[in-house]
């Protein structure tokens, strides 16, 4: 700081004698200058021009300057103060160099010290509130619900004790009955089975050896079966349509160990499924097959987003409107084996008032009774979700499923 206080007046004391040698030049200097010059010029002409010797006299008296040499005079000047601009800026740059070099040695000292200098805050600077975008909003499960208009089944036209016949794209419910009571799904359990390996083995090729524990578990539980024996070699892509078309618990525990590894492991993704479809507080899977728990459990409406959810899905939508499927020969069914979907196969040669049934699965256990869900789209386009439970017995199923897509499918046309 010193040092800089010093070069400032040392600047300011050139800048005085520089303006106090300007002005006695402009006195004495020029003063000289005019005397010489008028001798010089009176030396030379006087014999050459006499005439002009009075001129320059009176101009010497008068003090005034003869006009040729004026130019001179201001290149001078120019000369002088461009040097003292120099000077100048040369002493500025010099203050802040100095300054800067100042500046960063207590910034330096106070960074190594850990107690840095405070400095003066500037005035914020008020901007204006940024555009808030509005968060896009959260996609929901889709999921049924009842309106005004919602047809309550009632009587005995309909023996099933639960019912509900639902469009596919709104969700809404066209009619019901007791469609948000628990009820035991049996095999329509094996969509879901169905959906989940489909959805854990995108590489459906290769083979799956039949196990000991998985057709002791069939045997055990009297599940039915497609008829795999124990070591047979069986295309995995064979056991999705074992599972659906023949409901066979053989070919579903083979899935279950072919993708998760264990039927205990693909049970867990079962209910991580029902969760992600928002159907988890009203609908628990304990097995993949269906075998009744009383932990075991679902809903009419449940049911029909579980088979909506299944034929969202290009693979499991072939697999359930598929109504035979021809399997592969093996050495111990050398002719292969027809796996026969009953359920759609029937309810095809029904009236169902110009609405085709696309596919369908359905079940039965005591307790839950003959059960089914099934899928049809009308003449318009629009999808329908028909599901039942306790309804009699098979054919009564069969028919009612017909009966409920001609009666409530034209409703909202």
């Amino acid at each position: 700081t010193d040092w800089i206080k010093q070069t400032e007046a040392a600047a300011v004391n050139m800048a005085k004698e520089t303006r106090a040698e300007t002005k006695a030049e402009r006195s004495g200097a020029s003063g000289c200058l005019r005397l010489d010059k008028s001798l010089f010029s009176s030396i030379i002409s006087d014999s050459a021009h006499p005439e002009t010797t009075e001129r320059e006299q009176s101009s010497v008296e008068t003090g005034q300057e003869r006009p040729r040499y004026e130019p001179r005079r201001r290149r001078r000047r120019r000369r002088r103060l461009k040097k003292h601009y120099r000077i100048l800026l040369g002493v500025l740059a010099v203050l802040a160099v100095a300054g800067l070099a100042s500046l960063l040695v207590k910034l330096i000292s106070s960074g190594a010290d850990g107690e840095p200098e405070a400095v003066e805050a500037l005035a914020p600077v008020r901007l204006p509130d940024p555009i808030e975008a509005e968060p896009e909003p959260e996609e929901r499960p889709f999921a049924l619900g009842a309106t005004q208009n919602t047809a309550q089944i009632t009587g005995d036209e309909y023996p099933s004790e639960f019912i509900v016949f639902a469009d596919a794209e709104s969700g809404e419910i066209l009619a019901e009955r007791n469609s948000d009571r628990r009820m035991y799904p049996a095999s329509m359990t094996k969509v879901l089975t169905l959906l989940v390996a489909a959805e854990h083995m995108p590489d459906k090729t290769g083979t799956f050896t039949m196990t000991r524990e998985a057709a002791d578990y069939c045997y055990v539980n009297k599940c039915s079966v497609v008829g795999y024996e124990v070591g047979e070699q069986i295309p995995v892509i064979e056991l999705f349509y074992g599972c659906i078309l023949c409901s066979g618990a053989d070919a579903c525990l083979g899935l279950a160990e072919c993708s998760a590894g264990s039927h205990e492991a693909f049970t867990v993704w079962m209910n991580e499924k029902l969760e992600e479809l928002g159907l988890s507080e009203t609908t628990r899977f304990t097995n993949c097959v269906g075998i009744y728990d009383d932990e075991h459990y679902t809903t009419a409406r449940d049911m029909a987003a579980i088979l909506r959810a299944a034929m969202q899905d290009e693979f499991c939508r072939t697999v359930l409107t598929t109504p035979i499927y021809m399997s592969e020969p093996t050495p111990e069914h050398p002719e292969g084996q027809v796996l026969s979907n009953w359920f759609l196969r029937r309810v095809e040669t029904q009236d169902s008032g110009g609405v085709t049934v696309l596919g369908g699965k359905k079940g039965y256990v005591t307790q839950s009774g003959n059960c089914a869900a099934s899928c049809g789209t009308d003449e318009a386009g629009h999808t329908y979700l028909c599901v039942t439970g306790k309804g009699g017995t098979e054919w009564q199923v069969v028919r009612q499923h017909a009966a409920l897509f001609r009666q409530y499918a034209y409703q909202q046309l």
